[in-house]
């Protein structure tokens, strides 16, 4: 799942005179598109299907998995136990059916009002919440929780009102003022990145995390370190994009995957990619298939999942796996 974007169904209507309706059809009164739209106010329910339970709205989820009452963070592979931590990590994100990650370059219109509860929802139960350099900018970014009502309850669960944005960078290429993420005067961004560079000024209040592997990559395992250690970050909600997720659950970093399913066949072929698509294949020239929700090379080994709820709204299933070799 990735930041939602409005969708809408487009109808085509005729006049009262058009030759295309028929003569049987009465004429309709034009008055009737003056009256006001009843719009639901009734917060969308998920029925449970693992386990099986009584229907339940996002927030009533969200917070029975108990993220926020997380009160210590995770040894970190490699390091003798309890020497190091790094913060609890999920992975969320949204596929067609047929694994497509993205459509028409983002996986905004993969997404649904159920999709985009549950979204919000895991944002609202986390110390921080991160995601690649592309996907800031392709997925349009702005402030992580916007909505006073989610920051107010963020308070009450002992949290910061607002969750630290991490944004995952080898450059900072493309991080430029105009990102409505880093306009926001609001928002703690916190950089992940091994280049020594800094952004432009910007109104959001920076800071960086720098840790750099033998190959002068970023090194995620100390980064994550630091995010603990430094920053007090217990939970964090990684949202991609797909070489960023591969590149954590090669590390052994990611502990859960949240997983919807969109009712949606995509296919695919080699045509031209725009948005999140392009962005990713740059980092791997000459793959031109679909993007699914890891991209890269291959995972040393096969992870091991396990199904530990499904939910179903509308067609849309969501699934959430402990990944049991996550480190």
């Amino acid at each position: 799942m990735n930041p939602p974007a409005a969708g809408h169904i487009a109808t085509a209507s005729a006049t009262a005179d058009s030759p295309s309706r028929p003569p049987s059809l009465p004429t309709p009164d034009r008055r009737l598109s003056r009256l006001p739209i009843a719009i639901s106010s009734a917060p969308i329910t998920f029925r449970r299907l693992l386990p099986p339970g009584e229907k339940a709205t996002a927030r009533e989820i969200v917070t029975g998995l108990g993220l926020h009452e997380r009160s210590g963070g995770v040894p970190l592979a490699g390091t003798p136990s309890g020497e190091r931590e790094r913060p609890y990590v999920a992975l969320n994100m949204v596929a067609t059916a047929d694994g497509r990650a993205t459509l028409d370059g983002r996986s905004a219109p993969l997404s649904s009002p159920a999709d985009r509860a549950l979204f919000h929802g895991l944002r609202s139960a986390v110390d921080a919440v991160m995601a690649g350099a592309g996907t800031i900018r392709t997925e349009r970014y702005g402030p992580i929780v916007p909505d006073p009502e989610r920051r107010r309850l963020r308070a009450e669960r002992g949290l910061a009102e607002r969750p630290l944005a991490c944004v995952v960078s080898a450059s900072l290429a493309g991080l430029t003022p105009e990102l409505a993420l880093l306009a926001d005067a609001d928002s703690r961004v916190i950089v992940l990145t091994p280049s020594p560079r800094t952004l432009p000024a910007v109104a959001a209040g920076v800071d960086y995390v720098r840790t750099r592997a033998a190959d002068g990559s970023l090194d995620l395992s100390a980064a994550l370190a630091e995010l603990h250690d430094r920053l007090h970050v217990r939970t964090l909600l990684c949202e991609g994009g797909p070489h960023l997720s591969a590149q954590l659950l090669s590390a052994g970093l990611i502990d859960e995957l949240f997983l919807s399913i969109s009712p949606l066949l995509a296919g695919g072929d080699d045509g031209p990619l725009t948005g999140a698509e392009l962005a990713e294949r740059q980092r791997t020239p000459g793959d031109r298939s679909p993007l699914r929700i890891l991209a890269g090379t291959a995972l040393p080994s096969p992870m091991q999942l396990q199904l530990r709820s499904a939910l179903e709204h509308d067609s849309h299933l969501f699934l959430r796996y402990l990944v049991r070799d996550g480190g």
